[in-house]
């Protein structure tokens, strides 16, 4: 009768991500089954909990995990911009083995930072294969993390989406970048059409999505196209959306309107979508964001690195929009580390003077990272602890200096976690992190891997940086410029 269940017992455990209590849990084939007042049967298998503070795994809800193989390759100076305009120098010449490291590496740091799942929108270059989908899929499988692999796509480079960026440089280096091209988005669709059709791992963990990589940078027939394909799929969809104010003066320089109108337009906006960033979207793109069910993810980390602005959370949240947290990729924000997220989505929101009212406590930050950012992954009962919700939890040291004096242990894990005090990561009842190591990865061999991989990318790269280095000066001034002739482009 109790073959298949554990009993978790001794812990100070969040319940229903409302308080906390000393009760035990039962888990049965990957869910809590009950929450039991104090130590519960003694004729099961038990997890000796005592000592520390039971959580739901947070949730990462935006993510590359490309973005590991180029750790530190990102200008202290970037701007957005300027870092899509180095894309090749950091993310050409992979294979799929280079993809699949990547998202082992990814998948290391998140388990160790506390992060049980996440939305990953994966890119490779020129454009995506069935054997780079899959290898992606099968790191998270093999890491024993939930994830939605969505990759990330496009059919314009940014010289072609952002009207007269090319204009701006020397004919002869205008005529190099015009002739960097990218598959046709029907190609594209196509590939990842069979990918999906030929999905290598079970779908209960691991599962795909759609990831056009911001709206500027696809046709719209393309946009179209991908929101048919995700509808017909059920699959989730994310874009970048309202990054910068260069993306929104772009937009209406090109659309006559903002980017979630022309999306709406277009028939994208939906459940099933969510935006990242949102730093510079407008009341009304709050508005239709909310009748319509979608979702943003804040990603405070890389909003900071790359100097995008502060998302404006107390307006989304005021008009209903669905919010969760992410890390962005490792490049651009240096790390996976959601509890930094979560502190930074409760502490920026009291910038600028904002009144207490508007600040985004961490009781409800918590929850943007758990249950915001599951919902928009499409989990189904992820990111609480309660019977019948996911057994993905995270088992933190109660002696840690964070909890020293114990008084109030959401608040001190929201304002101080920062992953130091993890010692246990369970993911659907099964542990994937104990005595400070990865249990489902090989994290010596990933280590030595990646140091061979990014030799050889580096040198297979260097012309192409050496492009990007020069064309990023271009692309600030062009983008600055820009963005001073239209001063109506503001955040909400």
């Amino acid at each position: 009768m109790h073959a298949t269940q554990t009993l978790i017992r001794g812990g100070l455990v969040l319940v229903e991500n409302a308080q906390f209590a000393p009760v035990s849990l039962v888990i049965e084939e990957g869910r809590v089954v009950a929450v039991i007042d104090g130590d519960g049967p003694d004729d099961l298998p038990t997890l000796d909990a005592t000592g520390r503070i039971v959580i739901p795994g947070l949730v990462n809800g935006h993510t590359h995990s490309h973005g590991a193989l180029g750790r530190g390759g990102v200008p202290e100076d970037a701007t957005l911009e300027t870092f899509l305009a180095g894309g090749a120098a950091l993310n050409g010449n992979r294979h799929s083995d280079d993809l699949r490291l990547s998202a082992e590496l990814s998948a290391v740091e998140m388990i160790r930072k506390g992060c049980t799942a996440c939305f990953d929108l994966s890119v490779e270059l020129p454009g995506p294969s069935v054997a780079g989908i899959h290898a992606v899929a099968e790191a998270y499988h093999n890491a024993g993390l939930r994830a939605v692999v969505a990759p990330m796509i496009s059919d314009r480079t940014i010289y072609q989406a952002l009207p007269g960026l090319l204009d701006a440089f020397a004919p002869s280096q205008r005529a190099a970048l015009a002739a960097i091209s990218l598959p046709r988005w029907q190609e594209t669709l196509a590939i990842c059409t069979e990918a999906f059709a030929r999905w290598p791992v079970p779908r209960d963990r691991v599962k795909p999505g759609l990831g056009p990589a911001i709206p500027l940078h696809c046709s719209d027939a393309f946009l179209t196209a991908c929101a048919a394909t995700a509808q017909a799929a059920d699959l989730c969809l994310q874009t970048h959306l309202a990054e910068t104010q260069m993306q929104q003066v772009a937009a209406h320089q090109r659309y006559g309107t903002s980017l979630t109108a022309h999306l709406d337009r277009l028939g994208l906006i939906s459940p099933r979508f969510s935006g990242a960033h949102g730093v510079w979207l407008d009341p009304h793109e709050a508005a239709l964001l909310a009748s319509h069910g979608a979702g943003i993810v804040h990603n405070p980390l890389s909003n900071l690195r790359l100097g995008s602005g502060i998302a404006p959370l107390h307006a989304l949240r005021s008009a209903g929009v669905t919010l969760g947290v992410g890390t962005d990729a490792a490049n651009t924000s240096d790390a996976q580390n959601m509890f930094e997220a979560l502190r930074l989505a409760t502490t920026l929101s009291r910038t600028s003077s904002a009144p207490p009212e508007h600040w985004i406590g961490p009781t409800e930050a918590f929850r943007m990272a758990t249950e915001g950012s599951a919902r928009i992954l499409g989990l189904d009962r992820v990111g609480r602890i309660a019977p019948g919700w996911a057994a993905d939890l995270l088992f933190l040291d109660r002696s840690y200096c964070h909890y020293v004096p114990l008084r109030d242990p959401l608040s001190q894990i929201v304002f101080a976690e920062t992953g130091a005090a993890l010692r246990e990561v369970m993911i659907a009842g099964a542990l994937v992190f104990a005595d400070n190591r990865v249990l489902t990865l090989d994290e010596a061999s990933l280590a030595e891997r990646a140091g061979r991989a990014a030799t050889r990318l580096d040198a297979a790269n260097h012309d192409a940086r050496q492009m990007a280095e020069a064309a990023a000066l271009i692309v600030r001034s062009f983008c600055r410029s820009a963005c001073a002739r239209h001063p109506h482009s503001h955040p909400l």
